[in-house]
């Protein structure tokens, strides 16, 4: 496999922590991610929505790179870096749906292409599958590519042989924990994610709660704090070259910088310009609006010149 690629092979069995999911959404921790709370049945047991499945392939495609150079000294917001390159919903269902292609071909059998959308547990399927462990910020770690990866699944009714699930290796390790802006952790392995900055830039559709826009500081669209300061993901970087800046060209910087006094600005053209193609048309126009007049006040980069 590519170096920048991991995968592994899960039953299709139900997944054994439904009592906790159900007592996550219960609490409230999904914030007004009312999706999360539809279709419970499948998250739990995908055969509840594809009675066929027999196996799911797990596959994680890293898109790490380096931070580039913020090109000047006006006041730019900051945007997590899976969203720097092309939309990965695409890019990794084009390979899945071709990967899927090449074993119909070979083996027969029916197939379903997940990437993100779907109502399925895909951090729990990776575990399943030996792709990575969930780690004390939640998010799937791989020990060679650390976190910075996308998960994509294949369901199958193949009958694969599954692959041992991964361990924990987060040992005694807080960074993580202690590193986040807002604390959303209300303990190892457990997100409140309405105090996310991640859901706050992204899902979160109204107003924020001043209290947590005051430690936003300037990420306008998403976070790796927690991904930064975490050992393990010192890892390589990806060799995807779509999801890589270059191929934004002048762009590259405001993809990962963004101009604060552009953003405010923006009308309905602009806004299609700057997020066309990538997955930052998650969060609507006065979302990014609303992001980036939070960065002007609460970051670090002190009041904007009119």
């Amino acid at each position: 496999m590519p170096d920048s690629t991991g995968a592994g092979i899960a039953s299709a069995d139900p997944m054994p922590r439904e009592a906790y999911l159900r007592d996550w959404l219960a609490r409230g921790y999904a914030g007004t991610m009312g999706y999360l709370h539809r279709h419970t049945a499948s998250r739990v047991d995908v055969r509840a929505w594809l009675p066929w499945a027999k196996s799911v392939i797990v596959v994680a495609l890293n898109y790490r790179q380096p931070a580039p150079a913020k090109p000047d000294d006006m006041p730019r917001g900051r945007v997590a870096m899976y969203a720097w390159g092309e939309d990965y919903h695409v890019v990794l269902r084009e390979r899945l749906e071709a990967l899927a292609a090449a074993l119909q071909n070979d083996v027969g059998g029916q197939f379903q292409v997940c990437v993100d959308t779907s109502a399925i547990l895909e951090r729990e399927l990776a575990m399943a599958a030996g792709v990575g462990w969930i780690g004390k910020n939640t998010m799937v770690m791989h020990e060679e590519l650390g976190s910075y990866f996308f998960l994509g699944e294949i369901i199958t009714d193949l009958e694969l042989a599954p692959d041992a699930p991964s361990l924990d290796h987060c040992g005694t390790c807080t960074r993580c924990l202690d590193a986040c802006p807002t604390q959303a952790f209300i303990a190892p392995y457990q997100m409140d994610a309405s105090r996310c900055i991640f859901y706050l830039t992204i899902e979160h559709r109204s107003a924020i709660n001043p209290a947590l826009s005051a430690k936003m500081d300037d990420w306008v669209f998403g976070c790796d704090v927690c991904q930064d300061v975490c050992p393990q993901t010192d890892m390589r970087d990806t060799s995807e070259p779509r999801f890589r800046l270059p191929v934004l060209q002048e762009a590259a910087p405001d993809a990962a910088y963004p101009l604060l006094e552009d953003v405010t600005g923006w009308n309905e053209a602009d806004y299609v310009a700057a997020v066309s193609g990538k997955a930052t048309d998650r969060a609507r126009l006065d979302m990014w609006r609303r992001n980036a007049e939070i960065a002007r006040t609460h970051s670090n980069l002190g009041p904007q010149k009119s």
